[in-house]
Parts: structure tokens; C-alpha cells; sequence
């Protein structure tokens, strides 16, 4: 059995608001070092909101919050940190307009991860 964690990630469309919409996932296993990520912008609901954050914009912070996660970009410091700091660094508390709930766990085989990962995921943000 493997322990998981896992956050949601979130739109803060104005953080002074405290509003938010679920946007993605991010979860993590230490013990088979794997790390997934995945978010899904629905527009017409992110445009709904009052916010001076531009859709584009948005989208790109969020892709680039994903290549650190898996460490896919050499040009941040970020990348350099096993797949646990990396973890605690995107889901550390953040005053800005993507946010995550607080890390949840759970225990699943090794075999039921990736499938676990898309179930929270379909449950939790689509």
C-alpha cells in the first residue's frame, strides 16, 4: 500500500473576497516518487467572475506551476527539489490568485494511483 497526498488547486478571482473555483489537482506519492498535476479551465465560468486576472494569464501561471511539478523547466530553482519540496512548495499557503486547499491523504496500491488521482480529480474539480 502507498500513502498519497493530494491538494485542489483554486481560482481566487480577488483574494480579498475569499471566493474561489476549483480548477485542478495536484497529488503526490513519496514512497514511489511520482507527482501529478492536471487543472481544467472552464472560461465561460472563470470569466464569470470580477477579477483582473486575464484568462491567458492565468492559464500560463497554471502551466508553468505544472512543468514545476513534474520538474520538466531548468530555469527556476524550484525544479532542483526532490518531488516531496515540490509538493510543500505549490501547496504552501499563498496569498495570490491560485491557491490550494490544505493537503489531504490517503492510502491505495501502487497500481491504483494514477486511476485514484482521476477519480479525486473528476469528483473534485470537473
Amino acid at each position: 500500500m502507498e500513502v498519497y497526498e493530494y491538494a485542489v488547486i483554486r481560482f481566487v478571482p480577488k483574494v480579498e473576497r475569499e471566493e474561489f473555483v476549483n480548477i485542478g489537482l495536484v497529488f503526490f506519492c513519496k514512497s514511489s516518487k511520482n507527482i501529478y498535476f492536471k487543472y481544467h479551465l472552464d472560461k465561460k465560468k472563470i470569466t464569470s467572475f470580477s477579477t483582473e486576472v486575464e484568462y491567458e494569464v492565468l492559464k500560463n501561471h497554471l502551466e508553468t506551476f505544472q512543468m514545476i511539478a513534474e520538474g520538466k523547466i531548468q530555469k527556476t530553482w524550484i525544479t532542483q527539489f526532490d518531488i516531496a519540496e515540490r509538493f510543500r512548495w505549490i501547496t504552501a499557503i499563498k496569498s495570490s490568485c491560485i491557491q490550494t486547499s490544505r493537503p489531504h491523504s490517503g492510502i491505495v496500491t501502487k497500481e491504483d494511483l494514477e486511476s485514484t488521482f482521476e477519480r479525486i480529480f473528476r469528483e473534485m474539480i470537473l
